[in-house]
Order: structure tokens, then sequence, then C-alpha cells
């Protein structure tokens, strides 16, 4: 991870960075003041100076100047430097230094097995070391770090990223860390998680259901956090077309977010008490797969009706959140999940559907994902579908017909009881093609940096 730092001296033998709309003083600032400059977001413009000191200046567009733009801008810089390079960033008094180091680490990522050796740059910050500063950069590196964990287990290819292997990387990762504890039921421990063993049924993986908690002193609120964990989707015995399936290493994106979301939360000491469900499966395809039709009696002993087994996300989702109502009684649930195409089609590929019944809970989560950088688009949870659930044989079907991503909205909105819940149906976003602003090719790591904003407002956090 590139290093970042904060600093009040300028040392012209570095690459010098001035975002668009600063003029630093002297003759450099007569030659930035000369140019254009970058207007879009994250756009760099390179300013060669030879036999001058300093010999090389980037000027960096910040678009509108708020926290996206500097997001960008910081992703930008740190792809326009070399491995080894090292830079400073002259910052206006008023710059968000958080969005700016997101940016610069944001952008640097590189996944971890990948043949490149680590980046050893440094960028340091010109601008005071105030303890408001340093505790900004410590939210951005505990973001960035989480944002990384997330990418880096989503990237992990499913011939190394099986269900037992997610959960060990979880006990390891909670190991080291006080207030944090995690657990791992297996075998005959899921006798009651009749939606996991059915989707892992047919893998010679089986599933695992990881229990990992945080718990501050004196927490005044509990929140679970549930994220999808299918470590590679065939489809099943509804198999999927080969380039549907391509990607399938990303099915447990929200598993990923949740369980980075965790361990951000206790580095930074976050008031709240969190208790984050992750099912883990394989849905593959074998003598032992489930079929449609068949009939999956979830945690909390109701029924369902699978017809489609291509749609397991929903069954593993339901049992976790059984499993919450029943054992944790927490005041609020949140569930992340890689779990229809349908997003996508509604909204592209850089927004997810957010479903609530709470107006307040709905507001709360869109401010926090605007603010990380991550957007979302509220959709409605309409009653006039729920009579499509219906099944003749269970209590509900899988995959009633009508509005895809709404559907799989209604079918979990059966499992939390009354507690105040949401759901995001994050699969789009999950995956960026290409390098995009601060995004990385490969996995975004979506909903990592949410509910860290979102955690941190809660009850005083920071």
């Amino acid at each position: 991870m590139f290093a970042i730092g904060l600093t009040e001296e300028l040392d012209d033998a570095q690459t010098w960075v001035v975002p668009a709309g600063h003029v630093p003083d002297g003759e450099l600032g007569a030659e930035v003041s000369a140019l254009s400059g970058p207007a879009c977001a994250g756009e760099i413009t390179v300013l060669p100076r030879p036999l001058r000191r300093p010999a090389r200046v980037l000027l960096a567009g910040v678009g509108a100047g708020d926290e996206a733009g500097w997001r960008a801008a910081g992703a930008g810089i740190v792809r326009a430097l070399g491995d080894d390079e090292r830079a400073q960033i002259l910052l206006p008094a008023d710059a968000p230094v958080r969005a700016l180091a997101e940016g610069v680490w944001f952008g640097g990522y590189r996944y971890r097995d990948a043949p490149t050796p680590p980046r050893s740059g440094r960028v340091d910050l010109v601008a005071p070391a105030s303890p408001e500063q340093v505790a900004l950069l410590r939210q951005a590196r505990a973001t960035a770090t989480a944002t990384w964990l997330a990418r880096d287990l989503t990237n992990t290819p499913a011939s190394t990223k099986n269900p037992e292997w997610f959960a060990d990387q979880v006990v390891a990762l909670a190991a080291d860390r006080p207030g944090l504890t995690a657990t791992v039921l297996a075998g005959a421990e899921l006798e009651r998680f009749g939606g996991l063993l059915a989707v892992g049924g047919g893998s010679v993986s089986p599933p695992r259901f990881v229990e990992l908690s945080w718990t501050p002193a004196g927490p005044a609120r509990h929140v679970v956090l549930v994220g999808k964990g299918i470590t590679f989707d065939t489809g099943g015995i509804s198999i999927k077309p080969r380039d549907g399936m391509k990607l399938m290493k990303k099915d447990m994106g929200g598993a990923a977010a949740v369980v980075a979301a965790t361990l951000a939360a206790a580095e930074l000491s976050l008031p709240v008490r969190i208790t984050t469900l992750v099912p883990l499966a394989e849905n593959a395809i074998s003598g032992s797969a489930f079929r449609p039709g068949d009939v999956i009696t979830h945690y909390d002993g109701s029924t369902t009706e699978n017809t489609n087994s291509d749609a397991e996300g929903r069954l593993v989702l339901a049992d976790a959140l059984g499993y919450a109502a029943d054992r944790l009684r927490p005041d609020l649930v949140l569930d992340l999940a890689t779990l229809t195409g349908a997003n996508a089609v509604a909204l592209g590929k850089r927004t997810a559907a957010l479903y609530t019944p709470d107006d307040e809970l709905a507001r709360a989560l869109a401010e926090a994902g605007a603010a990380a950088g991550e957007r979302m688009w509220r959709l409605p949870l309409a009653d006039d579908y729920l009579e499509n659930l219906r099944s003749d044989i269970a209590d509900r079907i899988s995959t009633p017909p009508g509005p895809g991503s709404v559907m799989a909205a209604l079918f979990l909105r059966d499992f939390f009881g009354d507690t105040p819940w949401a759901h995001l149906d994050m699969s789009a976003p999950s995956w960026a093609e290409d390098h995009d602003l601060e995004l990385t090719k490969g996995a975004t790591g979506w909903g990592a940096r949410t509910l860290i904003r979102y955690l941190s407002a809660l009850d005083g956090g920071q």
C-alpha cells in the first residue's frame, strides 16, 4: 500500500502535485496560472521542468471540488506516479484530506496475487499535522484497508476460495484484534440451515456459517450485518451459460464487504456492537445438487419451494436473517448481496438498489453512500407483488414472476421479523470492467466504505 503522510515542509527534490484551482507561490505559481489545467476530476496534466526544481509537477483536476472530485484526484495522482516515486501534494486549507487519501489508496490498489511487485512510493500531503487531520487520515486508512481486503477476497479465484478457506480467513483476521471474535459452524451444526445446506449440497466443498462479532464497551446499539457468501455460482441444476459464469467468483462480494467493514469498525473503535453473519456455500452441480421443485425448510421453520437453483443467494440469506431474528435480537439488520442481474438492468453498473420500509434508514444509508462514493437508489417494496410469492406446496416460491430485484427483496422481507431492515442488491457495482476514477479493474469492494461511514455516524461515532 502506498505510504501517505502529513508534512509542512516542501521538498523540491520530489515530484510536486498541484490541485486545480490552487496556485502556489513564486515562479511555479506563475507557470501554473499560465496553463488552463485539467477540468475533469481525476484528470492529470504533467508539467515537465527540466533543469529546475521540482523537475516534475502534476496538475490534478478536482472536478467540483467536493469529496468525490478529490477522491478521483487522488486516484489519478497515484496512477500518474511511478512505483517508487515520491511526491508531495500542495493542499489548500479547505482540502478534504480524507477523500484525497482514500483516492490515493483506492487508485493504487493491486490484487495481491498479481505478478507485480508491491508499490513502494510515498505521497506526503503538505498540510498542518493537526489532530483533526491526523484523525481524518486514520479514518481514510481504515477505510482503504477494508476496501482492499474486500477487493482481495472477491478477486481471489474460486479454486482457492471455497467456503472453508473464506471462513479460515475471517478467523485469522479476527484473532489478533481485541474486541473481535469469530465462530464457524459446519457439518451437523448447520442442521437448521436448510437453505445453506441445499445450496451447498452439490459441492465437494461443504458450506460454512461464520459469525464475526465486534463488542465495544457500553454500546448503545446492536447492528447485524449479513453478507451473501456464494464462493462460486454455477447456477446449479439451472446452470448458467458460459459468459454468465465467468465472473461468478465475485458472488461473495456482499460477504467480503461486511467482513471488511466489521474489521474497520474494530480498528476505529466505533461505539456500536456489530454482529456479522456470513453464510458460505459453493453452488455446484452434482448428483447431490438441489433441484427445482425441492422444498427447503429454513432456520425459522418456514418453507420455500425452489423454482430456480440459480436464485440461490436469497435461500442462504433467509437462513442468516432468520438466525439473526431468533438468536441476536438486534436493533437493526443490514444485508448486502450480489443478488440479481435485474439490479444492473434497472440502475446500471455503478449503482446499487436499496430496499427498506424505513424512510429514515433509507436517507441515512443513501447519505453515507454518497459521502463514501458508492451510489445507491431506493426501489419500492411493492405489496402488489406479494401474491406472486405464493406456493401451492410451501410457504413461498423462490423465484416469483415480476421485477427480479424487487421480488428478491420481498422474498427476504419475510425473515427478519419486526426489526428495522435494509437490503442492498449490489451485484452490478461489485465489479469494474476497467479503471474508473477510484475503482480499479476487477472487484470494487462495494459496500465496505458505505458501511464504515454509516456505522461511524451512529450514536456519536466518528
